[in-house]
């Protein structure tokens, strides 16, 4: 493999530039510390609260903008068994937009919380909280090794250099300047980096669609699928389930991540919050255009006009990194080396956010609030520093084992789909939620997802839900499921927290049955208000003067 010496230069330069840019902005976050009347750990996970509405809309756009939402959508689009009608993420990321600056921001940002895990830490204690964080946990894990993957692939390709090594050292640019100034070094970043991003796919597309080798795209959206060329794809009957199971996850499934809420969070107000969100959803799909376009011209391309030849990507198993190898084979050189400069920084804009997520929520809500909740600023700094590294080497090992892009993609929120999410709304929403639904529904819905099987991490299928079929040896579910196993937790969440209310409100079982102190606690404080009212007036009349 010839090394691509022009791109490899192009790429050092701009990894210089980023991580200049985190530096400067480390220096800014130092200032704002000494100003800011918050400590200096929320100074690194939210940012003081000061971030403004154009930062938080820059930063917010690239977040939800990496390596696997580009080369994702690019993949589904091309792939003939898959097709436009399964690149549902630019339009799911516009639902879960809505819904977060419509229901969420003004609810988490007017409390003031720190993480996503306050809310449950307040109504529910600590170990349920530590609990949770572990799906939390996973999911960032997944989409740090989702994004990598995507930019080891596509460096591989368009410089001709060791996948691994791109993987690396991209892993370790992030890691630094995430560490020198926690949300601002991400926040400032993520604006070249976005600008990067919106200029390097959007700057390749009349390449791309003026190439000789390329049919056009209008003529090929409907050719028999055998043809390979059909990139509107086909969504049959049968795999409704799946799609919608997959729409769902991304759409709601979103609105559990800790990264969105470090944005919500981190604003000024609850209206610049909400109005954040909307700009996002906004510039999410704009940004996601680009993919689309070049996975149905890489549908319509006879490869054998390129030096790519036959067999064609899909059939040599090159599908997930059809986005790098249109880049490099359908564009001139310099488009393809400022392309590889765009997903750098989509992945990079990305995993910032999410090793600082992690951080933040185990800092947070398990070291200072249960294992030392004494513990002084300083040392709160350097348990989110050794977390981000603890993070990213978890992310980037993983990123060695596995090579779908989509499906890493969907399964860093398949967790909390399934788990977090119905807790968040239920503890948000429902205000008779108590400790107990919220662990019957937590094991409820652990259960019914994990029984359910997982073939990209070996889990067994336990489950056959209704449809299930025998694929190439694994079982594959048709079923939604995992929609399933969301709705079961808000029923489980809802239905036992009004039956434990019930009965021990009514004293149907005696107070001493409450074992986790939900109720008795608040009738113990309630008979303590009563007396102390009580006893008010008969000080009043002694005090009053003959």
């Amino acid at each position: 493999m010839v090394v691509n010496v022009g791109g490899v230069v192009a790429v050092v330069v701009f990894y210089c530039v980023i991580l200049l840019t985190g530096i400067w902005a480390s220096k800014k976050a130092r200032r704002e510390e000494k100003k800011c009347q918050t400590s200096k750990s929320e100074v690194t996970i939210i940012g003081g609260r000061n971030i403004s509405l154009l930062l938080g809309s820059f930063t917010m756009t690239a977040t939800w903008v990496g390596g696997g939402y580009i080369m994702g959508t690019a993949e589904s689009v091309y792939s003939p068994e898959l097709g436009f009608v399964w690149a549902v993420a630019p339009f799911a990321y516009i639902v879960c937009f809505l819904l977060a600056g419509l229901f969420f921001a003004k609810p988490m940002r007017s409390k003031r919380y720190v993480t996503m895990m306050d809310p449950f830490q307040r109504s529910y204690g600590n170990a349920f909280t530590a609990a949770l964080l572990i799906p939390a946990l996973f999911s960032d894990i997944f989409f740090i090794a989702c994004i990598l993957a995507s930019l080891g692939g596509t460096i591989s390709i368009i410089l001709g250099i060791s996948s691994t090594i791109s993987i690396c050292v991209s892993s370790a640019v992030s890691v630094i300047y995430t560490l020198m100034g926690g949300l601002y070094s991400v926040a400032y970043t993520d604006v070249v980096q976005l600008c990067l991003i919106f200029i390097g796919m959007w700057v390749s597309i009349p390449f791309v669609l003026l190439n000789p080798a390329s049919v056009d795209i209008s003529q090929t959206a409907f050719l028999n699928q055998s043809n390979h060329t059909s990139w509107i794809g086909d969504l049959k009957l049968e795999d409704a389930g799946i799609w919608a199971d997959m729409t769902l996850i991304l759409a709601l499934g979103s609105l559990a991540y800790q990264i969105l809420y470090q944005r919500l969070l981190s604003a000024a107000s609850s209206t610049q919050a909400q109005f954040t969100c909307f700009v996002a959803a906004f510039t999410c799909f704009v940004v996601g255009i680009p993919s689309i376009l070049i996975g149905a011209v890489a549908a319509s391309t006879d490869w054998n006009q390129t030096e790519y030849g036959l067999p064609s990507p899909y059939e040599r198993g090159d599908a997930p990194n059809i986005l790098p190898l249109a880049l490099l084979y359908l564009t001139p050189t310099w488009v393809s080396v400022l392309g590889i400069g765009a997903l750098a920084a989509a992945v990079m804009s990305s995993m910032d956010s999410v090793l600082l997520s992690s951080a933040s929520m185990f800092t947070q809500n398990i070291y200072k609030s249960t294992l030392r909740k004494g513990a002084s600023e300083r040392e709160l700094l350097w348990v989110i520093r050794t977390c981000v590294v603890l993070v990213a080497a978890a992310g980037t090992g993983l990123a060695f084992v596995q090579d779908s892009v989509v499906y890493l993609f969907v399964l860093s929120a398949d967790l909390l789909y399934c788990v977090v999410l119905p807790q968040l709304i239920c503890v948000l929403f429902c205000h008779h939620a108590n400790i107990y639904g919220a662990i019957t529904g937590y094991v409820v819905t652990l259960m019914l997802r994990l029984m359910g099987g997982e073939p990209v991490l070996g889990l067994p299928c336990v489950i056959y839900y209704p449809g299930w079929r025998e694929v190439d040896g694994v079982i594959k579910q048709y079923f939604p499921f995992k929609t399933l196993a969301f709705l079961t937790s808000l029923v489980c969440i809802t239905v036992v927290s009004w039956l434990a209310r019930l009965v021990f409100t009514q004293h149907l079982l005696p107070l001493s049955w409450d074992v986790l102190r939900v109720f008795r606690e608040k009738e113990q404080a309630e008979g303590a208000a009563h007396n102390d009212r009580a006893k008010r007036p008969n000080s009043a009349l002694l005090e009053t003067p003959l």
